[in-house]
């Protein structure tokens, strides 16, 4: 059996290396948004043209942005939402309330400060997870039916 994991959520951390590292000998195929944080940004005006207003700026960044992860979630038979602790990640409650739409099985990612405030996204998870080693056993576990250890 083979998957194909969407990682969706914070830029600022390793923690997609993690779990591609820690997942390497599984059969599974990772994606996800673009992690440069300029070009995520810059993207629509760099490709459709400048804008003066950075709404209008941040507008085609979002929207040409939307096209990559409607198609990497709709894609995946698993989506990783990680919800770090630096900044508010809107866009990744959007892709797991998303995910949660199309049916794909979700696993949400964040620490234990977040708990209350992501209560409903969580209640939209088939797991929670604090660390990505955890998603790692869940996707062996899934793929293989070994527990950890």
């Amino acid at each position: 059996m083979s998957m194909n994991v969407y990682l969706s959520g914070e830029i600022h951390t390793d923690w997609r290396e993690q779990i591609i590292a820690g997942a390497e000998e599984l059969d599974l195929e990772f994606s996800g948004p673009v992690t440069d944080h300029g070009a995520s940004d810059d993207c629509g005006v760099t490709i459709l043209g400048e804008e003066p207003d950075k709404y209008w700026h941040d507008h085609k960044g979002a929207m040409v942005n939307a096209i990559r992860t409607r198609k990497g979630i709709a894609d995946a038979d698993v989506v990783v939402v990680r919800f770090g602790d630096q900044y508010k990640q809107w866009n990744a409650a959007f892709d797991a309330g998303y995910a949660a739409a199309l049916g794909k099985s979700l696993i949400i990612l964040h620490g234990p400060d977040h708990a209350h405030a992501l209560k409903e996204v969580d209640a939209a998870a088939l797991a929670v997870a604090q660390e990505p080693g955890q998603v790692v056993d869940i996707l062996r576990y899934v793929l293989t039916g070994k527990l950890p250890g």
